[in-house]
């Protein structure tokens, strides 16, 4: 009897611009190790996160203008994060495509939902007024949160949902959310033995 190896689901990705330079490796069967250095503090705990609740094996290294603000850093990172993540997942052959989680931090609730669909698209809700200006850690504005989860979805072609319920505040609403979707990412990506083939009616994602 032979037992049947599965590819290796992995990518490793360089994003040359004016404005940042980086590197990212990911493994979708890791064991959510990470080494991480955005050069930006805050978004190196959010990605360490994402990783050790995904169990997505994740290296980034990333420089860039973030002496004029973090922006063009973290969300080119966001772009090649979800562009590794589609060329991992590969024609997405028996995976369980769909992901929920309700993740709670102190006062902080979160849920998340994904749908490896191939079609992009966010709904992203429920932030309390004001979250999007606050400098989280003294660097890292609050509204950088759904700019990170629209570059994610868009380069990955996944559909994402994420619900913040409660929070009061801001770190420890973002870090739900992260860990929120991290969950829901490890349950749709993974593969399910009862799935043959792609989980589409239409035979394609």
């Amino acid at each position: 009897m032979t037992e049947t190896t599965r590819a290796a689901r992995t990518a490793s990705l360089s994003r040359e611009t004016s404005e940042s330079s980086i590197t990212l490796a990911l493994d979708l069967d890791g064991s959510g190790r990470s080494t991480i250095d955005s050069s930006v503090p805050f978004f190196d705990h959010l990605l360490t996160a994402l990783s050790k609740h995904s169990l997505i094996d994740l290296e980034v290294s990333a420089r860039g203008d973030t002496h004029i603000d973090v922006h063009h850093t973290v969300e080119d990172i966001g772009i090649t994060f979800g562009t590794a993540l589609k060329q991992a997942l590969g024609n997405k052959s028996g995976i369980s495509r769909y992901g929920d989680a309700l993740v709670p931090l102190d006062e902080a609730l979160v849920q998340a939902v994904v749908d490896v669909s191939g079609r992009p698209y966010l709904v992203h809700t429920g932030e309390p007024e004001g979250f999007e200006y606050h400098l989280i850690g003294g660097h890292f504005t609050g509204s950088m949160v759904r700019h990170v989860f629209e570059a994610i979805t868009f380069h990955a072609g996944i559909t994402v949902h994420v619900r913040v319920l409660g929070g009061r505040d801001p770190h420890h609403i973002a870090e739900a959310e992260f860990k929120a979707f991290a969950r829901a990412l490890r349950q749709a990506v993974q593969p399910d033995p009862r799935v043959s083939g792609i989980p589409s009616t239409k035979g394609a994602l």
